[in-house]
Protein backbone atom coordinates (compact mmCIF):
# COMPACT_ATOMS: atom_id res chain seq x y z
CA UNK A 1 0.00 0.00 0.00
CA UNK A 2 2.88 2.40 0.45
CA UNK A 3 2.94 2.33 -3.14
CA UNK A 4 -0.23 3.37 -3.54
CA UNK A 5 0.09 6.24 -1.72
CA UNK A 6 2.13 8.52 -4.33
CA UNK A 7 -0.79 7.82 -6.10
CA UNK A 8 -3.50 8.89 -3.77
CA UNK A 9 -1.43 11.78 -2.84
CA UNK A 10 -2.11 12.69 -6.79
CA UNK A 11 -5.76 13.08 -6.09
CA UNK A 12 -4.86 15.48 -3.19
CA UNK A 13 -3.45 17.49 -4.76
CA UNK A 14 -5.89 17.88 -7.60
CA UNK A 15 -8.69 18.16 -4.63
CA UNK A 16 -6.66 21.19 -3.44
CA UNK A 17 -6.03 22.79 -6.94
CA UNK A 18 -9.72 22.64 -6.93
CA UNK A 19 -10.52 24.34 -3.53
CA UNK A 20 -7.68 26.77 -3.86
CA UNK A 21 -8.32 28.37 -7.23
CA UNK A 22 -9.95 31.58 -5.97
CA UNK A 23 -6.96 31.78 -3.00
CA UNK A 24 -4.59 31.53 -5.66
CA UNK A 25 -6.36 34.72 -7.50
CA UNK A 26 -6.49 36.71 -4.07
CA UNK A 27 -2.37 35.78 -3.64
CA UNK A 28 -1.86 37.63 -6.81
CA UNK A 29 -3.95 40.68 -5.93
CA UNK A 30 -2.05 41.05 -2.91
CA UNK A 31 1.18 40.82 -4.63
CA UNK A 32 -0.08 43.66 -6.99
CA UNK A 33 -1.08 45.40 -3.84
CA UNK A 34 2.56 45.28 -2.83
CA UNK A 35 3.71 46.59 -6.09
CA UNK A 36 1.58 49.51 -5.53
CA UNK A 37 2.65 50.62 -2.23
CA UNK A 38 6.11 50.52 -3.07
CA UNK A 39 5.47 52.71 -5.89
CA UNK A 40 3.78 55.20 -4.63
CA UNK A 41 2.45 57.39 -7.51
CA UNK A 42 0.63 54.73 -8.65
CA UNK A 43 -1.77 54.86 -5.55
CA UNK A 44 -4.61 57.82 -7.58
CA UNK A 45 -4.80 55.58 -10.16
CA UNK A 46 -5.00 52.53 -8.54
CA UNK A 47 -7.88 54.12 -6.12
CA UNK A 48 -10.07 55.34 -9.60
CA UNK A 49 -9.74 51.95 -11.00
CA UNK A 50 -11.29 50.45 -7.50
CA UNK A 51 -13.73 53.00 -7.51
CA UNK A 52 -14.84 52.19 -11.61
CA UNK A 53 -14.59 48.78 -10.60
CA UNK A 54 -17.18 48.96 -7.87
CA UNK A 55 -19.59 50.74 -9.70
CA UNK A 56 -19.37 47.93 -12.37
CA UNK A 57 -20.03 45.05 -9.79
CA UNK A 58 -22.76 47.19 -8.54
CA UNK A 59 -24.54 47.43 -11.56
CA UNK A 60 -23.56 43.80 -12.44
CA UNK A 61 -25.43 42.87 -9.20
CA UNK A 62 -27.86 44.76 -9.57
CA UNK A 63 -28.76 43.00 -12.82
CA UNK A 64 -27.69 39.33 -11.94
CA UNK A 65 -28.74 39.54 -8.04
CA UNK A 66 -27.53 36.89 -5.49
CA UNK A 67 -25.92 34.73 -7.98
CA UNK A 68 -23.41 37.76 -8.88
CA UNK A 69 -22.07 38.27 -5.89
CA UNK A 70 -21.70 34.37 -5.10
CA UNK A 71 -19.49 34.88 -8.36
CA UNK A 72 -17.24 37.49 -7.09
CA UNK A 73 -17.48 35.73 -3.35
CA UNK A 74 -18.77 38.58 -1.67
CA UNK A 75 -21.31 36.40 0.41
CA UNK A 76 -19.33 33.88 1.18
CA UNK A 77 -21.25 31.62 3.10
CA UNK A 78 -18.59 28.76 3.69
CA UNK A 79 -17.74 28.00 7.20
CA UNK A 80 -21.82 29.15 8.30
CA UNK A 81 -23.76 26.25 10.13
CA UNK A 82 -25.49 24.01 7.97
CA UNK A 83 -28.32 21.45 8.64
CA UNK A 84 -29.22 18.89 6.28
CA UNK A 85 -33.44 18.16 5.98
CA UNK A 86 -36.37 19.62 6.42
CA UNK A 87 -37.76 19.83 10.66
CA UNK A 88 -41.32 17.76 10.77
CA UNK A 89 -43.40 17.53 13.73
CA UNK A 90 -42.46 14.23 15.51
CA UNK A 91 -45.76 13.04 15.77
CA UNK A 92 -46.13 13.79 11.91
CA UNK A 93 -43.19 12.34 10.83
CA UNK A 94 -43.48 8.29 12.89
CA UNK A 95 -46.99 8.39 11.33
CA UNK A 96 -46.06 8.49 7.99
CA UNK A 97 -42.71 6.36 8.08
CA UNK A 98 -42.76 3.20 6.74
CA UNK A 99 -40.96 -0.03 7.04
CA UNK A 100 -37.46 -0.62 7.05
CA UNK A 101 -36.81 3.61 7.23
CA UNK A 102 -35.51 5.18 10.46
CA UNK A 103 -35.75 8.42 11.19
CA UNK A 104 -32.69 10.71 12.65
CA UNK A 105 -32.26 8.87 16.18
CA UNK A 106 -29.96 12.32 17.43
CA UNK A 107 -28.12 13.55 19.16
CA UNK A 108 -27.89 16.01 16.09
CA UNK A 109 -23.76 16.55 15.15
CA UNK A 110 -23.60 20.76 14.56
CA UNK A 111 -22.28 21.19 10.95
CA UNK A 112 -20.39 23.80 9.23
CA UNK A 113 -20.33 24.19 5.55
CA UNK A 114 -16.95 23.67 3.64
CA UNK A 115 -18.17 23.46 -0.42
CA UNK A 116 -21.06 24.62 -1.90
CA UNK A 117 -21.46 22.81 -5.45
CA UNK A 118 -23.24 24.25 -8.87
CA UNK A 119 -26.06 22.62 -8.23
CA UNK A 120 -27.00 24.12 -4.69
CA UNK A 121 -26.24 21.20 -2.63
CA UNK A 122 -23.06 21.37 0.03
CA UNK A 123 -20.54 20.01 1.62
CA UNK A 124 -19.99 19.65 5.43
CA UNK A 125 -17.96 19.13 8.03
CA UNK A 126 -18.46 18.18 11.93
CA UNK A 127 -16.03 16.63 14.05
CA UNK A 128 -17.18 13.44 15.93
CA UNK A 129 -16.27 11.58 19.01
CA UNK A 130 -16.85 7.39 18.79
CA UNK A 131 -18.52 6.25 21.39
CA UNK A 132 -17.38 3.01 20.97
CA UNK A 133 -13.67 3.58 19.37
CA UNK A 134 -13.04 6.33 21.70
CA UNK A 135 -11.36 7.93 18.52
CA UNK A 136 -11.98 11.72 17.67
CA UNK A 137 -11.79 13.03 14.01
CA UNK A 138 -13.65 14.81 11.56
CA UNK A 139 -16.21 13.65 9.31
CA UNK A 140 -17.52 15.47 5.56
CA UNK A 141 -20.81 14.90 4.84
CA UNK A 142 -22.89 15.45 2.15
CA UNK A 143 -26.73 14.64 0.84
CA UNK A 144 -28.30 14.81 -2.51
CA UNK A 145 -30.88 17.39 -3.75
CA UNK A 146 -33.55 14.68 -3.26
CA UNK A 147 -33.05 14.30 0.31
CA UNK A 148 -34.60 17.96 1.10
CA UNK A 149 -37.62 17.42 -1.48
CA UNK A 150 -40.98 17.05 0.09
CA UNK A 151 -41.59 13.76 -1.53
CA UNK A 152 -38.96 12.06 -0.20
CA UNK A 153 -39.34 13.18 3.45
CA UNK A 154 -40.56 10.29 4.97
CA UNK A 155 -38.15 7.84 2.79
CA UNK A 156 -34.32 6.75 3.90
CA UNK A 157 -31.46 7.29 1.74
CA UNK A 158 -28.71 4.75 1.03
CA UNK A 159 -25.29 5.83 2.55
CA UNK A 160 -21.98 5.57 0.93
CA UNK A 161 -19.42 5.91 3.56
CA UNK A 162 -16.45 7.19 1.53
CA UNK A 163 -12.82 6.58 2.10
CA UNK A 164 -9.82 8.05 0.90
CA UNK A 165 -6.19 7.19 0.20
CA UNK A 166 -2.92 8.94 1.44
CA UNK A 167 -2.43 9.93 4.90
CA UNK A 168 -6.30 9.97 5.29
CA UNK A 169 -5.62 12.35 8.35
CA UNK A 170 -6.66 14.90 9.34
CA UNK A 171 -8.58 15.16 5.85
CA UNK A 172 -10.72 12.99 3.68
CA UNK A 173 -10.21 14.11 0.09
CA UNK A 174 -13.49 13.07 -1.06
CA UNK A 175 -14.64 15.46 1.53
CA UNK A 176 -12.44 18.26 0.93
CA UNK A 177 -12.01 18.09 -3.42
CA UNK A 178 -15.30 18.29 -4.84
CA UNK A 179 -13.89 18.68 -7.73
CA UNK A 180 -12.93 15.53 -8.01
CA UNK A 181 -16.36 15.39 -9.16
CA UNK A 182 -17.49 12.63 -6.63
CA UNK A 183 -20.93 14.16 -5.52
CA UNK A 184 -21.36 15.17 -9.27
CA UNK A 185 -21.27 11.71 -10.30
CA UNK A 186 -24.08 10.82 -7.71
CA UNK A 187 -26.26 13.35 -8.69
CA UNK A 188 -25.77 12.83 -12.70
CA UNK A 189 -26.35 8.83 -11.51
CA UNK A 190 -29.22 9.59 -9.83
CA UNK A 191 -30.90 11.95 -12.37
CA UNK A 192 -30.42 9.62 -14.84
CA UNK A 193 -31.91 6.73 -13.23
CA UNK A 194 -28.50 4.90 -13.52
CA UNK A 195 -27.58 5.01 -10.05
CA UNK A 196 -29.10 5.69 -6.87
CA UNK A 197 -28.82 9.33 -4.83
CA UNK A 198 -26.54 8.36 -1.95
CA UNK A 199 -25.94 10.22 1.10
CA UNK A 200 -22.19 10.31 1.01
CA UNK A 201 -20.63 10.21 4.80
CA UNK A 202 -16.36 10.95 4.17
CA UNK A 203 -14.53 10.11 7.54
CA UNK A 204 -10.90 10.16 8.08
CA UNK A 205 -9.62 6.62 8.21
CA UNK A 206 -6.47 6.90 9.60
CA UNK A 207 -5.31 8.66 13.78
CA UNK A 208 -2.15 10.93 12.69
CA UNK A 209 0.15 11.58 9.55
CA UNK A 210 2.78 9.00 10.07
CA UNK A 211 1.04 5.43 10.07
CA UNK A 212 -1.31 3.22 8.41
CA UNK A 213 -4.15 1.81 10.30
CA UNK A 214 -5.57 -0.84 7.75
CA UNK A 215 -8.63 0.54 8.75
CA UNK A 216 -8.50 -1.97 11.50
CA UNK A 217 -8.46 -2.21 15.43
CA UNK A 218 -4.97 -2.80 15.77
CA UNK A 219 -4.71 -3.89 19.50
CA UNK A 220 -2.50 -1.44 21.35
CA UNK A 221 -3.38 1.13 18.51
CA UNK A 222 -6.19 3.60 17.87
CA UNK A 223 -9.70 1.79 17.07
CA UNK A 224 -10.06 2.80 13.58
CA UNK A 225 -12.06 -0.26 12.41
CA UNK A 226 -14.66 0.01 15.28
CA UNK A 227 -14.33 3.89 14.07
CA UNK A 228 -15.44 3.15 10.60
CA UNK A 229 -17.89 0.35 11.09
CA UNK A 230 -19.31 1.32 14.13
CA UNK A 231 -19.06 4.68 15.20
CA UNK A 232 -19.37 6.28 11.54
CA UNK A 233 -22.80 4.49 10.79
CA UNK A 234 -24.14 5.41 13.93
CA UNK A 235 -23.31 8.94 13.35
CA UNK A 236 -24.99 8.86 10.19
CA UNK A 237 -28.22 7.35 12.22
CA UNK A 238 -28.43 10.31 14.03
CA UNK A 239 -28.60 12.37 11.87
CA UNK A 240 -30.21 10.93 8.88
CA UNK A 241 -33.14 9.00 7.19
CA UNK A 242 -31.38 5.89 6.64
CA UNK A 243 -32.32 2.10 6.14
CA UNK A 244 -32.87 -0.16 9.01
CA UNK A 245 -31.16 -3.19 6.91
CA UNK A 246 -27.58 -3.67 5.39
CA UNK A 247 -29.46 -2.95 2.00
CA UNK A 248 -29.15 0.79 2.53
CA UNK A 249 -25.25 0.70 3.48
CA UNK A 250 -22.43 0.57 1.41
CA UNK A 251 -18.38 1.44 1.21
CA UNK A 252 -16.16 3.02 -1.44
CA UNK A 253 -12.97 3.95 -1.04
CA UNK A 254 -9.34 4.12 -3.24
CA UNK A 255 -6.07 2.64 -2.13
CA UNK A 256 -6.06 2.32 1.21
CA UNK A 257 -9.26 3.38 1.53
CA UNK A 258 -10.31 0.66 -1.10
CA UNK A 259 -8.74 -2.18 1.49
CA UNK A 260 -10.51 -0.77 3.76
CA UNK A 261 -13.82 -0.86 1.50
CA UNK A 262 -13.64 -4.14 0.80
CA UNK A 263 -12.54 -5.45 4.70
CA UNK A 264 -15.47 -3.58 5.98
CA UNK A 265 -18.10 -5.34 4.39
CA UNK A 266 -16.25 -8.90 4.04
CA UNK A 267 -16.27 -8.59 7.92
CA UNK A 268 -19.43 -7.32 8.45
CA UNK A 269 -21.93 -8.60 5.68
CA UNK A 270 -24.66 -8.28 8.41
CA UNK A 271 -24.28 -4.96 8.22
CA UNK A 272 -22.76 -3.63 5.04
CA UNK A 273 -23.71 -5.06 1.55
CA UNK A 274 -21.61 -3.95 -1.08
CA UNK A 275 -18.57 -2.02 -2.10
CA UNK A 276 -16.18 -0.43 -4.38
CA UNK A 277 -12.53 -0.35 -4.29
CA UNK A 278 -10.40 1.19 -6.58
CA UNK A 279 -6.65 0.89 -6.81
CA UNK A 280 -7.12 -1.78 -3.98
CA UNK A 281 -4.30 -4.23 -2.07
CA UNK A 282 -6.11 -6.94 -0.61
CA UNK A 283 -4.39 -8.13 2.38
CA UNK A 284 -3.42 -5.95 5.49
CA UNK A 285 0.47 -4.73 5.43
CA UNK A 286 1.09 -2.15 8.38
CA UNK A 287 4.28 -2.70 10.23
CA UNK A 288 2.13 -1.36 13.11
CA UNK A 289 0.72 -5.15 13.55
CA UNK A 290 4.05 -5.96 14.31
CA UNK A 291 4.08 -9.98 13.68
CA UNK A 292 0.32 -10.37 15.76
CA UNK A 293 -1.08 -13.05 12.68
CA UNK A 294 -4.33 -13.78 14.77
CA UNK A 295 -5.12 -10.12 14.33
CA UNK A 296 -4.03 -9.55 10.89
CA UNK A 297 -6.09 -12.87 10.19
CA UNK A 298 -8.92 -11.00 11.67
CA UNK A 299 -8.58 -8.42 9.01
CA UNK A 300 -7.26 -10.35 5.91
CA UNK A 301 -10.29 -9.16 3.28
CA UNK A 302 -9.01 -13.04 1.42
CA UNK A 303 -9.67 -14.62 5.07
CA UNK A 304 -12.69 -12.98 5.58
CA UNK A 305 -14.16 -14.13 1.83
CA UNK A 306 -13.10 -17.57 2.16
CA UNK A 307 -14.60 -17.97 5.42
CA UNK A 308 -17.80 -15.96 3.99
CA UNK A 309 -18.00 -18.46 1.53
CA UNK A 310 -17.71 -21.28 3.80
CA UNK A 311 -20.65 -20.32 5.87
CA UNK A 312 -22.80 -19.43 2.72
CA UNK A 313 -23.36 -16.05 3.14
CA UNK A 314 -24.96 -13.30 3.29
CA UNK A 315 -24.28 -12.71 0.06
CA UNK A 316 -21.90 -9.09 -0.41
CA UNK A 317 -21.32 -7.11 -3.87
CA UNK A 318 -17.67 -5.99 -4.54
CA UNK A 319 -16.87 -3.23 -7.45
CA UNK A 320 -13.08 -3.44 -8.17
CA UNK A 321 -11.61 -0.98 -10.37
CA UNK A 322 -8.03 -0.55 -11.78
CA UNK A 323 -6.66 2.17 -14.51
CA UNK A 324 -5.16 0.39 -17.14
CA UNK A 325 -2.34 3.30 -16.19
CA UNK A 326 -1.84 1.45 -12.82
CA UNK A 327 -0.10 -1.58 -11.90
CA UNK A 328 -2.39 -3.76 -8.93
CA UNK A 329 -4.82 -5.36 -11.69
CA UNK A 330 -3.45 -9.25 -10.97
CA UNK A 331 -3.77 -8.50 -7.59
CA UNK A 332 -7.55 -7.85 -8.30
CA UNK A 333 -8.24 -10.50 -10.80
CA UNK A 334 -6.58 -13.00 -8.41
CA UNK A 335 -9.03 -12.09 -5.94
CA UNK A 336 -12.06 -12.17 -8.08
CA UNK A 337 -10.62 -16.08 -9.55
CA UNK A 338 -10.10 -17.87 -5.89
CA UNK A 339 -12.83 -15.72 -3.72
CA UNK A 340 -15.52 -14.44 -6.54
CA UNK A 341 -17.98 -17.48 -5.67
CA UNK A 342 -20.92 -18.32 -4.26
CA UNK A 343 -21.92 -15.11 -2.05
CA UNK A 344 -19.36 -13.40 -2.72
CA UNK A 345 -19.90 -11.46 -5.86
CA UNK A 346 -17.04 -9.27 -7.66
CA UNK A 347 -17.02 -7.26 -10.48
CA UNK A 348 -13.68 -5.79 -12.26
CA UNK A 349 -14.55 -2.06 -13.64
CA UNK A 350 -11.46 -1.22 -15.71
CA UNK A 351 -10.46 1.91 -16.49
CA UNK A 352 -9.25 3.08 -20.20
CA UNK A 353 -5.99 5.40 -19.48
CA UNK A 354 -7.17 5.22 -15.91
CA UNK A 355 -3.88 6.51 -13.28
CA UNK A 356 -4.19 5.62 -9.54
CA UNK A 357 -5.92 9.19 -8.59
CA UNK A 358 -9.51 10.32 -7.79
CA UNK A 359 -10.21 11.42 -10.74
CA UNK A 360 -9.99 8.27 -12.72
CA UNK A 361 -11.99 6.00 -10.30
CA UNK A 362 -14.94 8.55 -10.11
CA UNK A 363 -14.92 8.13 -14.15
CA UNK A 364 -15.11 4.87 -13.21
CA UNK A 365 -18.16 4.83 -11.66
CA UNK A 366 -19.82 6.91 -14.08
CA UNK A 367 -18.62 4.30 -16.21
CA UNK A 368 -20.34 1.41 -14.23
CA UNK A 369 -19.50 1.16 -10.89
CA UNK A 370 -22.40 3.18 -9.00
CA UNK A 371 -24.75 1.50 -11.22
CA UNK A 372 -24.14 -2.05 -10.24
CA UNK A 373 -24.27 -2.14 -6.79
CA UNK A 374 -27.01 0.17 -6.92
CA UNK A 375 -28.80 -2.76 -8.53
CA UNK A 376 -28.13 -4.61 -5.24
CA UNK A 377 -29.47 -1.22 -2.65
CA UNK A 378 -32.57 0.19 -1.58
CA UNK A 379 -33.68 3.14 -3.08
CA UNK A 380 -35.46 5.65 -1.66
CA UNK A 381 -39.25 5.99 -2.32
CA UNK A 382 -41.73 9.06 -3.10
CA UNK A 383 -44.37 9.81 -1.28
CA UNK A 384 -47.67 8.13 -3.81
CA UNK A 385 -48.76 11.43 -5.85
CA UNK A 386 -52.28 12.22 -4.64
CA UNK A 387 -54.70 10.04 -7.32
CA UNK A 388 -56.39 12.54 -9.92
CA UNK A 389 -59.96 14.22 -8.63
CA UNK A 390 -63.07 12.50 -10.77
CA UNK A 391 -66.60 13.98 -11.66
CA UNK A 392 -67.01 16.86 -13.61
CA UNK A 393 -64.02 18.81 -12.34
CA UNK A 394 -61.71 16.07 -12.86
CA UNK A 395 -62.66 16.02 -16.78
CA UNK A 396 -62.12 19.25 -16.82
CA UNK A 397 -58.69 19.21 -15.93
CA UNK A 398 -58.41 16.50 -18.06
Amino acid sequence: MHQDLQGDATATTEGAGARTGDGADATGDNAATGDHAATGVRRPKRRLRTILISAGLGLTLVAGGGAAAYHYGLFSDIGDPVSFGKPQPAASAASHVGPGVLMPTGPKASFVRTSRLPDGTQIAKTTLTGKKSGFTGDVWVWVPKEYDDPAYADSAFPVLISLPGGRGYPTNYWGTGPGLGLQQAVSDGAKSGKSLPFILVMPVINADTKHHFDGSDIPGQPRMGTWMAEDVPDFAKANFRTFTSRDGWAFMGSSSGGFGALKHVLKYPDRFKAAIASGVDVVPDSPLWKGNTQAMDENNPEKLAAKLIAGGGPDVYVNFQIGTKETGREKAERFMKDYGKGPVHTRLQVIQDGEHNGKSYVRGMREGALEWISKVMSAPTPKPRPAPSGGASGAASR
